[in-house]
């Protein structure tokens, strides 16, 4: 009896999961950092939250996360946001948005930051670069 209602559970199980597409696409854009909050030295062991602001293009953008490279001393940052492909997206003009991250200072010397401005005419990509010094 027992291996009747595992087996009828399991069978039941399978035919209520859907595999349908529920019709939202989305993708994920970066976008350029227009300003940065960083303090101007750091602590060794402290903790420091990082504030950058953007810009939102259209109402169909929304924040994901942050790109982040560690590379030595450098960290690459930009901002990805999840992008709905949707037919009533709005265009916004000048909605600037911030984002904020915690930077956990482990190491002595100075950090490198590059925050990801965009591409330039020849498509090279552009960084805002700040150093910041740890002081003991």
């Amino acid at each position: 009896m027992k291996k009747f209602f595992v087996l009828s559970f399991l069978v039941t199980l399978l035919f209520s999961c859907s595999v349908d597409d529920n019709g939202v696409d989305f993708s994920f854009e970066i976008l350029p950092i227009e300003s940065v909050d960083i303090p101007d030295e750091f602590t060794l062991g402290a903790i420091y939250p990082i504030t950058v602001t953007y810009e939102r293009p259209t109402s169909c953008h929304l924040f994901r996360d942050f790109y982040y490279l560690k590379e030595n001393n450098e960290r690459t940052v930009a901002v990805v946001n999840t992008v709905f492909e949707e037919n009533d997206c709005e265009d916004l003009t000048d909605e600037m948005l911030t984002a904020t991250f915690d930077f956990q200072v482990t190491s002595n010397g100075s950090y490198i930051f590059k925050f990801w401005q965009g591409k330039d005419d020849s498509d090279e990509d552009i960084f805002l670069e700040i150093e910041v010094p740890v002081t003991n």
